[in-house]
């Protein structure tokens, strides 16, 4: 049993619920203005990990066939055979249930909002056969965290929430845009759909460039909204300083180095504007 999970976690790749967890812990520690407290802090994050867990288990049952034809996907764990469709619908209906009884320990809103949560996960698993805006949806997927934490403590919406969330969809945009940029060939072959593929690998860099921009941008009015203090900035200047250093290291002529921009850098970025979150929140109030 032990061995079949450690085998899920890898297809899900359970270590990078570090890009989507600590936006969703911003958007707690804001709509408390401080510590949430244990049960809070806790739901969301079984909320998190579990719906993010449906998405890329439901991701790999849809991507079946093409990971089988890509020579870079070829070792994931479906592919392989170590997994069965029958283990990964049985894992999907674990996830939906622990997730909805999550929510439903947070607040009415969370509930009623969850199947919503989980179809827009299963909607972004089939956008790149039809449109090169997939990095957009996969990445207002991941926008919707910092939504998703501050009405997991307040139940209604709110702008710096929004305004993260929207920081976060470019940020996600802009580093899946480079991702894509190593399956180019397959993807025209195959008739997918990307940035890269449609435009080429020049327009797809001018794409992610621009995606990192307004990321930032947006970052930057969400601590406006919320009125933040000067840790707040100091961080997010480094969040930039690394989001240029990710464009210094890959280049449309050389994308050795993109598993250091894409795995490595961008782990960072949402632990360092989380600190960034904290040392503001608990050196004002």
């Amino acid at each position: 049993m032990m061995n079949k999970l450690k085998i899920f976690f890898r297809m899900i790749k359970i270590e990078h619920s570090v890009f989507a967890l600590p936006f969703a812990y911003i958007g707690l520690f804001w709509a408390a203005k401080g510590w949430p407290g244990w049960i809070k802090f806790l739901l969301l994050t079984i909320a998190m990990v579990t719906v993010r867990s449906f998405a890329m288990t439901v991701n790999r049952i849809v991507d079946f066939k093409i990971d089988a034809k890509n020579p870079r996907t070829q070792d994931r764990p479906l592919v392989r055979g170590d997994l069965s469709l029958r283990e990964c619908y049985y894992f999907l209906c674990g996830s939906v249930v622990i997730f909805c009884l999550a929510c439903a320990g947070l607040n009415k809103l969370c509930l009623f909002l969850s199947p919503l949560a989980l179809v827009w996960s299963v909607f972004y698993s089939y956008t790149k056969r039809f449109t090169w805006g997939c990095h957009f949806i996969l990445g207002s997927v991941l926008g919707l965290a910092p939504v998703a934490g501050w009405i997991a403590y307040s139940p209604f919406f709110s702008l710096p929430s929004i305004l993260i969330g929207c920081g976060v969809m470019f940020w996600v945009a802009g580093f899946d845009i480079l991702y894509a940029s190593q399956d180019v060939e397959f993807d025209q072959k195959e008739g997918l759909f990307s940035i890269p593929a449609v435009f080429g690998l020049e327009a797809g860099f001018a794409f992610s460039k621009l995606s990192h921009f307004l990321c930032i941008l947006f970052f930057v009015l969400a601590g406006f909204a919320f009125n933040t203090g000067v840790f707040y900035y100091i961080f997010l200047l480094i969040i930039a300083i690394i989001l240029l250093l990710e464009h210094r290291v890959v280049s449309p002529q050389d994308l050795s180095k993109i598993n250091l921009a894409f795995f490595t850098l961008n782990g960072f970025i949402s632990i360092l504007l989380f600190v960034g979150v904290l040392l503001d929140l608990f050196l004002k109030y």
